[in-house]
């Protein structure tokens, strides 16, 4: 069909592929009606397994050779140890074909079970993603999305008009906004397609080719001279407002960190205050978590820890280093909250934390306070280095709210000055050994790197506390 044409075609131009390196396979299975392109390339050199649905072709709709030809794409693609890519522009299950669609699915469902945490499985939702189909992207790792062409949703407008009276479009059902901002089913978003083939290209580059192969992701060809790992930057030790209330952007801290102040930021619109972003330390690819200030003041809550949980366990099954730059009041409180499970989502972010064996290098930027210091990636759930700026405060509660716990109406200004000189500062801490330093601002990033050199080699086997053998944790979902 001209659509998934379109598709190869935009693979052999290079806007996804490297040119020339596009290899179709098993384009007679199915034909002239399996609607799915599958095959394989390379992307800057390394070899990707791709394939891509063609919505003229009825529908999009997935048939059982459709499914048969993703299928071996797959078995192929873990073979190799290499990253699978999918381009969705389906309809859904081919009705004619009845069960065996249905069958069809359930054989790529379990086939990217399989492969999660082994290769890295990205889709690319570039049309309609309608019915059984959304979840191929709703089990894969990262989700990216064409702006006004991307859809997603389990029952269309029509069927929801049918059966709940309401009347919505396919846009506010299902469309890029909603699951980028809202639901947070899309991590990316673009404008166009050749623009998300583009970003698909910069997150290749920054992942292993799989979990078990160890090799790092190859630096990418760049104008800019090497990122010097002692390079300072003195605006740092000004960048934190005194006031512990007072609001500020955490990427400025994190871009003054991180080489040449570049990252891939996952999911910027959802849960926005947490950041989650891929980036560099000394070429090396790490992902970023940090509280934000900028943002409901950086507190935790449940959309936010099941972002966050989320992008530490992608991290840590594929041996990317986390580094957390904390920030945080504590949880959220209030009964929406608690009526939607925060302790539950909480939790997650918890357990992510505490199972991750990458290393995990942690800098307490101002505030760590009550359960949401734990959380945080503390020293207490196996972190290896954690740093603290002159400005950090690490307490059970902030000054005010401490004193109105502990001496009621008698609270007075003088008492949270006299709390917040004993108890709101980061000595306590540093005299028990759970924080580790404190540093200059400005020398964060050689701090960070001189201690992701030593750990390049870290052995979880050797940890403090190392796993217990086990079929599998029980993470509270």
């Amino acid at each position: 069909g001209p659509r998934v044409r379109e598709h190869g075609e935009a693979l052999a131009r290079g806007e996804l592929a490297d040119p020339g390196t596009f290899t179709e396979a098993d384009a007679l299975v199915g034909a002239p009606h399996a609607a799915v392109v599958t095959g394989h390339c390379r992307v800057a050199g390394r070899p990707v397994f791709c394939y891509a649905q063609d919505f003229t072709t009825l529908g999009g709709s997935l048939s059982a050779a459709h499914a048969r030809k993703i299928a071996r794409l797959q078995d192929r693609a873990l073979a190799a140890g290499a990253p699978i890519v999918a381009l969705c522009d389906s309809g859904g299950a081919r009705i004619q074909d009845g069960v065996a669609a249905l069958a069809g699915y359930s054989d790529v469902f379990q086939r990217i079970v399989n492969a999660s945490g082994v290769v890295p499985q990205i889709a690319v939702v570039m049309g309609p993603c309608a019915g059984g189909a959304v979840y191929g992207p709703a089990l894969m790792d990262w989700v990216f999305m064409v702006e006004t062409e991307g859809k997603m949703f389990l029952t269309g407008p029509a069927v929801v008009a049918q059966v709940t009276g309401e009347s919505i479009s396919a846009e506010a059902l299902g469309g890029t906004h909603m699951h980028a901002a809202v639901s947070g089913v899309a991590h990316f978003t673009a404008a166009n397609d050749l623009d998300v083939l583009y970003r698909l290209r910069q997150l290749l580059a920054l992942l292993p080719p799989s979990s078990s192969r160890n090799d790092a992701p190859p630096a990418v060809p760049s104008p800019l001279p090497i990122d010097p790992h002692v390079r300072e930057d003195p605006a740092l030790d000004h960048i934190v407002p005194a006031g512990a209330d007072v609001v500020y952007d955490v990427l400025d801290v994190v871009r003054r960190v991180v080489d040449h102040g570049w990252l891939l930021e996952a999911a910027p619109a959802h849960a926005r205050n947490v950041v989650t972003a891929f980036a560099r330390l000394d070429g090396r690819a790490v992902g970023v978590v940090a509280n934000q200030p900028a943002h409901l003041a950086g507190v935790l809550d449940g959309d936010a820890s099941t972002k966050a949980a989320r992008f530490v366990r992608f991290c840590d099954a594929f041996r990317i280093p986390v580094v957390s730059f904390v920030d945080v009041p504590g949880f959220l409180p209030g009964r929406d909250q608690e009526a939607g499970g925060i302790i539950r989502h909480g939790a997650k972010l918890l357990f992510a934390y505490a199972e991750a064996t990458v290393p995990k290098l942690a800098v307490v930027l101002r505030k760590a306070y009550g359960g949401a210091y734990c959380v945080m990636s503390s020293s207490h759930l196996r972190g290896d280095l954690n740093l603290v700026w002159p400005t950090a405060e690490i307490a059970v509660m902030g000054a005010k709210a401490a004193v109105q716990v502990l001496h009621g109406e008698k609270a007075s200004l003088e008492l949270e000055a006299a709390h917040a000189e004993e108890q709101c500062n980061p000595l306590m801490a540093l005299h028990e050994g759970y924080v580790h330093e404190v540093i200059q601002p400005r020398r964060t990033r050689a701090r960070l790197i001189e201690e992701l050199r030593l750990l390049e080699h870290k052995d979880p086997r050797m940890m403090p506390l190392p796993d217990v053998p086990k079929r599998h944790a029980n993470m509270p979902l």
